[in-house]
This record gives C-alpha cells, structure tokens and sequence, in this order.
C-alpha cells in the first residue's frame, strides 16, 4: 500500500490544518497514529502536508488560475486539499511520475469527493501538469511523463 496509504493519510492531515485550523504537527501525528500507516511512510505523508503549506500560496494561485468558472473559496475543501497535495508533488518532485500523481489523486477524489471531483480534480492537475514547465520551480520542465 505504502504511498498511496501516506497519500491518504496526508489528505486527513491538511484537511484537519485547512478546515479544523489544527497545527499541523499535531494533526500529522493524530492521522499517522489513527490510521497505523507504516513508519516508512510517514516520512513521505509528513513532506507532502509541510511541502504543501510551504508552498499554499503559490498551489492556491496556480489552482485558482487554472479552475476558471470557479472561485477557489467556492471549490469543494476535499477536492482542493487533493489538488493541493498532488500540486506540490507535480511542481517540487522530481523522483514522482507525473501520471502516477495524477492517478492517485483522481481515486482520492473518487473515494472522499462528490460525484463530479475526479472528473474536475483530474482536468485541473492536466493543466498544472502543462503549466509546470513554465513556472520557475524545482522539477518544472523535467521530463517525468508530464503532457507537452
């Protein structure tokens, strides 16, 4: 299971800081405790939830930019943690493929969203996929299966 679980677990995790304003190390060691996910992989469920606040602002920018007829305070709290969470992984790592992220993401929408959010959690992260090269980012423009 090991990433997809930390995936997961790191999804709890942001949604406890983002909608429960939870400090963050708490809510890491509440969910890694809840869930019993593996000691290895809660070194990967800790960097995506503090990579991702790190960078909030500039995913929020990105994702708000991208997702058109919506404003981003309206966007379902599940579906833009998601899309928060594999954000950060398409923009700050290079060791992750970048259809591997996309996938993970959409079975998370599938399982914790509404009806609609892999659909739109999937078309949002294309677009960031497209839009990675152009952004002054470590991993941007790598070619790690990103679409042209």
């Amino acid at each position: 299971m090991g990433r997809r679980q930390a995936r997961e677990a790191a999804l709890q995790a942001l949604f406890q800081v983002d909608v429960g304003g939870a400090d963050p190390e708490k809510a890491l060691a509440d969910t890694a405790e809840m869930t019993g996910i593996a000691p290895d992989d809660i070194a990967f469920m800790r960097e995506l939830v503090l990579g991702s606040l790190s960078h909030l602002r500039d995913i929020d920018r990105i994702i708000s930019s991208l997702s058109r007829d919506w404003n981003i305070d309206r966007l379902a709290r599940v579906d833009h943690n998601i899309m928060r969470l594999a954000a950060f992984e398409i923009l700050y790592r290079d060791d992750i493929p970048f259809g591997a992220t996309v996938n993970e993401a959409v079975e998370l929408a599938k399982t914790y969203g509404g009806d609609d959010s892999g659909r739109f959690v999937n078309g949002i992260l294309a677009q960031v996929g497209k839009k990675a090269a152009e952004l002054k980012v470590p991993g941007a423009g790598e070619e790690k299966g990103r679409p042209d």
